[in-house]
């Protein structure tokens, strides 16, 4: 077996159930998951009518490459949502469907990363999502942890990183809005990453699965897409942007997804991917040209969010340290006891489950940037979300 398996820790989720084994709840209570980002609004009903219209094709190996109609969709969606140069980014060499971002962020890693280079680095935020850590140490790359707290602005500090360690650095992963902070990263920001990738030659992985989740219809997220036409690299030079319709359409069964931009990178990647086989079913693929091609419900779903933040903070606003995130699903409060100890006994007493902060999140010179946080994902129905939000209250209340 690959000895680099054993690098491998345990996902947060494993932990927790370790942590709750044994606990009993309230036997009276209705359980809420707050613990795992799956969204539970509905699939929106046109997309799996396109699914049912298609299914003949299921017979039909699908080309790795996407068929024509959903690359030339996606390419249109990401062109109209981050208003690139007209023609700058192509169907044909820029775009390529994925199996969801979770499968291409992983992957995606095994391709870029030139393992002979002597001491290859992969940066990335911590917390952050575990696929990142474990496609780099697979890959034969050293993970390098960048601190996000409310110091930071919940965004790794891109001026504490030492030169050497940008000179070592082959893979950047980045996620806006992140993924457990909910912190956006500015234009200036993205820029600035952009400008450091070019003067020390890496490549930026762009997670920008929760890009579609924010709170003023107004001011979107920016993508780094984005930025590197604002820099004037319509080549997306070292730029490959991550998107999927799990968040954004509630279609996380679905599987689907894109990556784009830096055609040299996508082609190389494609190539990979060839062999890699994880190529979406035509009628997924018909069904996503469906999805990339309507707002109206990707509009509706963010009023529903909207609608629960504001509901949920107003519960526990004055009982817990917990803001409101620039995007994304999810709250990350401080919370008073050991984010651990706190998970374990919330659940003992309110049958609430919410994710240890420093469950996602690594120990770096003795401090874990998670600490002393817990993750909540409001993903449930309004109601559940409500009744959520006061048992946590009740819970933080009886601490004193």
């Amino acid at each position: 077996m690959n000895p680099r398996l054993d690098l491998l820790h345990p996902y947060p989720f494993e932990k927790l159930r370790a942590l709750l084994d044994g606990v009993t709840p309230p036997a009276a209570l209705k359980p809420i998951s707050w613990s795992i980002g799956e969204p539970k609004h509905p699939a929106p009903p046109f997309v799996l009518e396109t699914v049912r219209q298609h299914l003949d094709e299921l017979g039909l190996y699908p080309p790795i490459n996407g068929i024509v109609e959903l690359r030339e969709a996606i390419a249109a969606w990401a062109s109209r949502r981050f208003d690139l140069p007209a023609g700058s980014l192509t169907a044909e060499r820029h775009v390529l469907p994925v199996a969801g971002t979770r499968e291409a962020l992983f992957s995606f890693a095994q391709a870029v990363i030139d393992s002979e280079r002597p001491n290859p680095l992969v940066l990335m935020p911590n917390p952050c999502y575990q696929i990142y850590e474990g496609a780099t140490l697979l890959a034969g790359a050293t993970p390098h942890y960048l601190a996000s707290s409310s110091a930071t602005g919940g965004l790794p500090d891109l001026d504490q990183v030492d030169a050497a360690s940008w000179n070592r650095c082959q893979l950047f992963y980045l996620c806006s809005p992140d993924n457990p902070t909910g912190a956006v990263a500015s234009l200036d920001y993205l820029c600035h990453l952009i400008t450091l990738a070019e003067r020390h030659d890496f490549v930026i992985a762009a997670d920008e699965c929760y890009s579609e989740l924010y709170f003023d219809e107004a001011a979107p997220p920016p993508g780094i897409l984005q930025a590197a036409a604002r820099l004037g690299l319509t080549d997306y030079a070292r730029v490959i942007a991550f998107h999927s319709l799990s968040k954004r359409s509630n279609l996380a069964g679905l599987r689907s997804g894109f990556v784009a931009g830096d055609a040299r990178l996508i082609e190389r990647y494609r190539l990979y991917r060839t062999y890699h086989g994880a190529a979406l079913p035509v009628p997924v693929q018909r069904a996503s040209i469906a999805a990339w091609q309507d707002e109206a419900h990707v509009v509706e779903n963010r009023a529903r969010y909207r609608q629960k933040f504001a509901a949920v903070l107003d519960i526990l606003r004055g009982s817990l340290d917990v803001v409101r995130p620039g995007g994304g699903f999810y709250l990350w409060p401080r919370v008073p006891l050991d984010d651990q100890q706190f998970t374990r006994e919330l659940y003992r007493q309110q049958k609430l489950t919410v994710v240890p902060g420093s469950f996602l999140s690594r120990d770096v010179n003795g401090d874990n940037p998670g600490a002393c946080h817990v993750r909540l994902a409001l993903v449930a129905e309004l109601d559940e979300c409500i009744e959520g939000a006061e048992r946590l209250r009740r819970f933080v209340e009886g601490l004193g």
